[in-house]
């Protein structure tokens, strides 16, 4: 009897506890519910802004976006359409929305909580898994990137040599289709001839070993690559069928082939050097991404004329002899040898900041101009897509922001955004947070 009766007790607690947190769950719901605002669709008519079209100078007019495309962009535009919504942007700025060359954004919620992250599959050749297939549509560092103005991010795989396929994704979908837009990439690790970190104890003789045998197990896959393609191409002509089943080496045909470039993490002076050799010797498309020793042989990425993808900015020097400033002069220095160069943030809940890696990169020799290029108009071309973002031209997806300033500097409001033509509310966790507690209600446990 007794035993019955400490049993009821833990019983009434737990159910005590229970609906102590369901009440706390739904009063959480009811109050964040009614601050949430949906994105809205429609035709936007925005009046008398300084436009900063990237690719057409900066010019004060009017940008009229319909059907996620922007319809029409120039000094003065009218339009008859009683469907129209005008906002008066007198004062304001317009820019294309921001495009991060890379990071985690919806494949990761915490960095630190392992069961969080989903951007590293297990296997070292791996080059079919598609980090499309991860997204996380309601991530919660969404809506806090893009309350900065990013609204396109490189979302990719690490891990491996050849850790999967990265995606171009729009921030805003109610699942990952919808995201998309429209390149898959690719990565590859390029074998490191440095140490991983402190922790690495190995020894010069080893590390040269592991690098020599990683770069060995490239070449052989690309070798069965080739020997994969002859014997598909082979089947083909002859209006024959093969029995084959290997996604791997269907994922590596674009590359091998050279219609699709691959993305080659590589950031020591030495490895980058290595790494143009081989992508000459491949005789593929390439985009060099890291490169955090760029500035050291920047003249010869310049002449295999590679495309490189810069980040993070905001770093430290990889060498203590290094000077404290120069990650942050590195995409200046890049830039000015002639190479084509898009910022990353490479990072995941602070994705957001990318506006201020670039703005390191601008204050640090760089300029704002070609570090504006750099989160627009050169991404979209390293990418494939600049026919339909990077800048603000007629035809183009309506990915739009507008702020008070300039979008780089910290004391910057982005005051709307757009993406694919949706009007985006400028809400995030913490904007619902801040709202909550500056209205709270007091006395209210």
């Amino acid at each position: 009897m007794e035993f019955m009766k400490i049993l009821n007790n833990i019983n009434n607690k737990i159910a005590t506890v229970l609906m102590t947190v369901i009440m706390v769950v739904n009063f959480s719901s009811v109050a964040y519910s009614q601050q949430v605002t949906k994105p809205e669709n429609g035709i936007f008519l925005l009046k008398g802004a300084t436009l900063h079209t990237v690719t057409n100078g900066i010019f004060v007019g009017d940008i009229l976006l319909k059907d996620g495309k922007i319809a029409d962009i120039g000094p003065s535009i009218t339009s008859a359409d009683n469907a129209v919504k005008t906002m008066d942007c007198k004062g304001k700025h317009i820019y294309p929305g921001l495009i991060d060359s890379g990071c985690r954004l919806g494949l990761v919620e915490i960095e630190s909580v392992s069961v969080t992250n989903d951007f590293n599959e297990l296997g070292d050749f791996i080059p079919h898994m598609k980090a499309l297939t991860a997204i996380n549509p309601n991530a919660i560092a969404i809506p806090v990137t893009r309350t900065n103005g990013v609204t396109t991010v490189f979302s990719k795989p690490e891990g491996s040599t050849f850790s999967g396929q990265g995606v171009l994704i729009n921030l805003f979908g109610y699942n990952p289709d919808q995201m998309s837009a429209g390149a898959e990439r690719v990565v590859m690790q390029f074998p490191s001839t440095g140490r991983r970190g402190r922790w690495d104890k190995r020894s010069e003789e080893d590390i040269t070993k592991d690098a020599d045998k990683a770069l060995k197990n490239i070449n052989d896959i690309w070798e069965s690559a080739n020997s994969y393609i002859k014997i598909d191409s082979a089947a083909k002509a002859e209006n024959k069928s093969w029995a084959t089943n290997n996604p791997q080496m269907e994922a590596l045909k674009p590359v091998v082939q050279g219609v699709m470039p691959i993305f080659i993490e590589v950031n020591s002076k030495a490895d980058i050097e290595k790494a143009l050799i081989w992508v000459n010797e491949k005789k593929i498309k390439a985009v060099l991404t890291g490169v955090a020793e760029g500035w050291r042989v920047a003249d010869k990425i310049a002449k295999a004329k590679l495309p490189v993808i810069v980040g993070p900015v905001l770093s430290v020097p990889r060498r203590a002899n290094d000077k404290y400033d120069i990650a942050y002069k590195n995409p200046s220095i890049m830039s000015k040898a002639g190479i084509k160069l898009a910022i990353r943030s490479n990072n995941a809940e602070n994705t957001r900041n990318l506006p201020f890696e670039a703005g390191f990169a601008a204050a640090y020799g760089m300029g704002v101009e070609e570090a504006l290029k750099a989160v627009t108009i050169n991404a979209a071309e390293i990418f494939g897509v600049a026919d339909q973002y990077g800048s603000l031209t007629k035809g183009k997806v309506a990915n739009v922001i507008i702020t008070d300033g300039d979008p780089f500097e910290t004391k910057t409001q982005i005051e709307k955004v757009f993406i694919k033509g949706w009007s985006i509310p400028i809400e995030s966790r913490q904007t619902l947070l801040y709202d909550e507690f500056l209205e709270r209600s007091p006395g209210l446990r």
